[in-house]
């Protein structure tokens, strides 16, 4: 599989980088900042220290079933970012000790971090994160996985619960066919319609298309929602958007919160 996503890096012409992918789950409560505010904020401190550029945070939908425990939602969120490969330890020390400081009473967080050029099977690391969708996993199976594919996994609170969602959050976000962009684009306040060739431009957008896939052409204007986000499909950050009704000023529009929320 060839990993692409906004902002990625061209290693050929720096060998010494490593991707790695960032994955951590259960590290709020109802008072407390989300685990995707949490997500971004490692980001940011990983870029803040020189170390490398990372990209969006996604959210990825997990299995909602009694007994797993969660706040609202049952999502993990993740990043990938470039680093020297030296690096390496210090990006899983950041994470680690700012989820021991940050993470909210009664959260059982975990963190998850994938060398992407080292890992060894990707399938078994996709699968797990699918599997993760539709029932019920362990924490044993987790770190077993963990172990076989070289991936660090480490809990950080509570009961370390979130170890399975961080895992399969990283699986996830693998495939290139699951989750939504945390957060909203940087658009011009003022906007309300946008060609598609301007959206494409945003910083975050791979490219433009309707719901079924179909290419939008470039000069075709777009109604834009309160709420403009990506979904990651393909391998690439894509903004989705669906035809208007009758009598609109345009064509299309973008999609819904509601209507992404099956991402």
């Amino acid at each position: 599989m060839v990993f692409e996503a906004a902002g990625r890096v061209d290693r050929a012409d720096r060998p010494s980088l490593m991707r790695l992918l960032i994955s951590i789950d259960d590290t709020d409560n109802l008072d407390s900042p989300g685990t995707g505010e949490l997500a971004a904020e490692i980001a940011a401190r990983i870029q803040a220290q020189g170390w490398g550029r990372a990209d969006f945070v996604s959210r990825h939908q997990l299995y909602v079933h009694p007994d797993i425990p969660y706040t609202s939602h049952n999502s993990a969120m993740c990043f990938t970012t470039a680093v020297e490969r030296r690096r390496h330890r210090e990006v899983i020390d950041l994470a680690a000790r700012f989820l021991r400081e940050t993470a909210a009473p009664g959260s059982d967080p975990g963190l998850c971090v994938v060398d992407l050029d080292a890992l060894n099977d990707e399938t078994a690391l996709i699968d797990f994160g699918r599997q993760a969708k539709r029932r019920v996993l362990d924490m044993p199976a987790a770190y077993a996985l963990a172990q076989a594919l070289g991936i660090h996994l480490s809990e950080h609170g509570g009961t370390g619960q979130g170890v399975i969602g961080a895992l399969a959050g990283a699986g996830l976000r693998l495939s290139g066919d699951d989750g939504r962009m945390r957060g909203t684009l940087a658009l011009p306040p003022a906007a309300k319609i946008l060609r598609a060739k301007d959206l494409a431009a945003v910083p975050g957008v791979d490219r433009v298309t309707a719901v079924d896939g179909t290419a939008i052409p470039p000069e075709t204007e777009i109604a834009l929602g309160p709420k403009v986000k990506t979904v990651w499909r393909g391998g690439r950050s894509v903004l989705l958007v669906t035809p208007t009704e009758p009598d609109s000023a345009t064509a299309w529009r973008t999609c819904s919160n509601q209507e992404l929320k099956i991402y």
